[in-house]
């Protein structure tokens, strides 16, 4: 029973049941950093599941991911934001190349995105305000945040202007729901 999975996966593959062995595969990915998760959120007063959706999106839960702007990591930070971090946690040997740590790279997003929820104080959620200036910056935000957009989250969604940025923040409240159940306890 030693190699029960090489069995397992025989028999998937003559069953034709791929997609079970893809599901188990996606799960195990899916909760590798869990605990650095849990521990970021909680340092930053974040949703576990939350993060977990913005991780998901970024990188997929690839470490090593790179973006097209220089963008590092789970969470896919910039060298700016990153600094940010550092300077106001007080680490002064902090180096671009720390990011491609997930506990470094997780507290540093947590933080970035704390700060992001923290401009939105009178929003009835200030989630998806903070998703979308994450993802396409609070200039952009500010001009999105229109009429009862400025308060009321779903009017925001809508009124969101680049397409992209409107899936981004759907897709992460979407995938947050999924990640909800496990981090309950």
């Amino acid at each position: 029973m030693k190699y029960w999975w090489a069995w397992l996966l025989l028999i998937l593959s003559l069953s034709g049941e791929w997609w079970l062995l893809r599901l188990w595969l996606e799960k195990k990915q899916f909760s590798q950093f869990d605990r650095i998760i849990l521990h970021s959120a909680e340092a930053y007063s974040l949703e576990p599941a939350l993060i977990k959706a913005v991780i998901w999106k970024e990188s997929e839960f690839d470490t090593f991911a790179t973006g097209s702007a220089g963008e590092i990591g789970l969470m896919q930070l910039t060298d700016a934001a990153a600094f940010e971090w550092a300077d106001d946690s007080k680490i002064i040997t902090f180096e671009p190349d720390h990011l491609y740590h997930p506990s470094t790279n997780t507290l540093a997003g947590c933080y970035y995105l704390a700060k992001m929820v923290k401009r939105f104080p009178k929003c009835d959620d200030p989630i998806p305000f903070a998703l979308a200036s994450y993802n396409a910056g609070y200039s952009q935000v500010r001009r999105w945040s229109q009429g009862s957009g400025t308060t009321n989250a779903a009017t925001f969604i809508e009124q969101i202007g680049f397409p992209s940025t409107k899936h981004y923040v759907k897709s992460i409240l979407n995938k947050r729901q999924r990640f909800e159940s496990e981090f309950k306890q």
